[in-house]
């Protein structure tokens, strides 16, 4: 199979995440596409395929043992943001304009809504039918692994040995969470985790998970006066006091922001859940600290308990453990020249598993796979891209430095 078929077999699966889930994986259905994954590669010719307990999946191809072995590593779940149920994916000619999603529920991929389409005239562009995502993030990681791995084995240990892994529950942020480092036994790697080509990037998000608990007293709104609580209004009041200027839809590049995400609630109990990120640590930290202000001020004004906030870290910014070990940055960024990319550092405005695995000693920047429109009904990926992307995995392993 080439890139594009192992893709669309890939995205048949459905292995979405949840985040309320206790167990590993957070979904058993992702261990549907990881047990699909080991037979693949045994199927290649990759005779140390296998997956743990855990649903985490790893393979290896044997290279020169006087080079670094690398790993190249993705995520097999995709976003809880947008259904990944029943996906159907079509390759579309894109000659420019607009592209009819689905026809029967009038649904539109705009250009004048996503410009970057514009970069993408005279490529193959595979699509949903604007009902689920797609889930090339990031099974078109996954797919260019398989890909470069399956060329590399035909070069009979001409190149780096290759260490493949591929994680479950990335969107929630567990994916390094029971990665086995020492057996995976690589140098350093690189997550194919990114968006458009030639995007490399070492520099993420601090991020953490936020949920703010309200209580209230429900009394009957006949009589309610002077004793009624409505927990629902507190929780507005309280995200009322955050910035708005801190919000995903008013920042870009290195600004940070809290993200409300989720909310569910009633007169006795509300919940608010939210994201929070930010490059800089001490404002990161200073974002964290707003939040516990706010509920600070409502349980003086209300009451003691009224408000609860939990706050839990879910990884840090990767640039202080790639910065010593920046030619592991310059290696992918020679492999994409070599395969007519241009190079572009920018900063993730998200994270990826390299953040955690660079933090626990196994250095892994991000690198492109082609993508676009992430975690939603918009999301699309040019085939040339991914065939790009490949090459480069390839060039990654066959240097000989």
């Amino acid at each position: 199979m080439n890139v594009t078929e192992r893709f669309l077999k890939y995205v048949s699966f459905d292995t979405q995440s949840d985040e309320s889930s206790e167990t590993v994986p957070s979904t058993a259905k992702q261990k549907l596409l990881g047990a699909y994954l080991v037979e693949e590669m045994q199927a290649m010719g990759i005779a140390d395929a296998r997956m743990d307990e855990f649903g985490y999946v790893y393979g290896s191809v044997p290279g020169d043992p006087s080079l670094p072995a690398i790993g190249l590593i993705a995520h097999m779940d995709t976003s809880p943001d947008c259904s990944g149920a029943d996906i159907k994916a079509r390759i579309e000619a894109y000659n420019g304009g607009d592209i009819c999603l689905n026809a029967g529920k009038d649904i539109w991929l705009r250009a004048a809504d996503y410009p970057a389409l514009q970069n993408h005239v005279g490529k193959h562009l595979i699509v949903t039918d604007g009902t689920t995502l797609l889930g090339a993030d990031d099974k078109a990681g996954v797919a260019e692994i398989m890909a470069a791995a399956e060329i590399l084995l035909k070069q009979q240990g001409r190149h780096a040995t290759l260490k493949i892994g591929f994680t479950p529950d990335e969107e929630i942020g567990s994916g390094a969470d029971h990665f086995d480092i020492p057996g995976f036994a690589a140098d350093y790697a690189y997550t194919a985790d990114g968006g458009p080509i030639g995007e490399i990037e070492y520099e993420n998000f601090n991020a953490a998970g936020a949920k703010v608990t309200f209580r209230g007293l429900n009394i009957h709104p006949g009589s309610a006066k002077d004793k009624m609580v409505n927990s629902q209004l507190i929780a507005m009041e309280y995200n009322a006091l955050l910035p708005v200027h801190q919000r995903p839809d008013a920042t870009a590049g290195y600004e940070g922001f809290l993200h409300l995400t989720d909310m569910h609630g009633e007169v006795e109990r509300t919940e608010l859940r939210y994201i929070i990120r930010d490059h800089d640590l001490d404002k990161f930290r200073e974002k964290k600290a707003l939040m516990a202000e706010a509920a600070a001020f409502l349980n003086r004004k209300y009451g003691e308990g009224t408000v609860e906030l939990a706050v839990k870290d879910s990884y840090f910014n990767m640039k202080k453990c790639i910065e010593p070990c920046m030619y592991v940055v310059d290696r992918a960024k020679r492999a994409m020249a070599a395969v007519g990319m241009t190079p572009v550092e920018v900063p993730i405005r998200g994270g990826t598993d390299g953040a955690r695995l660079s933090y626990e000693g196994l250095p892994c920047p991000n690198l492109c796979t082609g993508g676009d429109n992430y975690h939603g009904r918009f999301e699309f990926i040019p085939v040339e891209d991914m065939e790009k992307c490949v090459e480069m995995l390839v060039e990654i392993l066959s240097s000989a430095e």
